[in-house]
């Protein structure tokens, strides 16, 4: 059983996140939904209240809130990559639609959910105790949108 696991809220977008979420990330388990009964605010009886998926392993709940809750940057979800396949094809897709990047590996997909596309190997080059090439790294990365494998491995192995 998981200890915990995160609520993403939505004002009424979850059932669209279900299949948005399903189409980027291969494997995704659409597990139950709940719907909305009778209730004070209005919310029509029937509708999409939560949606469970599991997302590369990590189990998440969609809310809908139907009250405005913007995302910030102060929480964001980790995609470690083995290649940079990897790194483009999770980049194209949560662009898509109205999504946009930010920097470093950051982006904000069209739901305003900040996503960090990172090579499998950023821990380790980020916690290295050379500090010449966890600089390097960090260095290289700064100049970044979408990560570059390459270029950040051999900032690290060239330091």
């Amino acid at each position: 059983m998981l200890k915990a696991y995160a609520c993403i809220w939505s004002n009424k977008s979850a059932a669209e996140m279900v299949k948005f979420y399903k189409s980027v990330f291969k494997g995704t388990k659409v597990g139950k939904f709940s719907y909305w009964g009778e209730n004070p605010r209005g919310i029509k009886e029937g509708s999409v209240l939560t949606a469970h998926i599991t997302i590369l392993g990590q189990k998440l709940m969609l809310l809908n809130g139907y009250v405005e809750m913007p995302f910030n940057e102060s929480i964001s979800f980790i995609v470690p990559c083995k290649t940079q396949r990897e790194i483009d094809n999770y980049w194209k897709k949560l662009t898509a639609g109205g999504g946009k990047p930010v920097e470093c590996g950051w982006l904000i997909d069209k739901f305003g959910v900040r996503w960090q596309i990172t090579p499998a190997d950023f821990d380790k080059w980020n916690t290295s105790k050379n500090k010449a090439k966890k600089e390097a790294v960090m260095s290289e990365m700064w100049k970044m949108q979408k990560l570059d494998i390459k270029k950040l491995k051999a900032a690290f192995d060239n330091a």
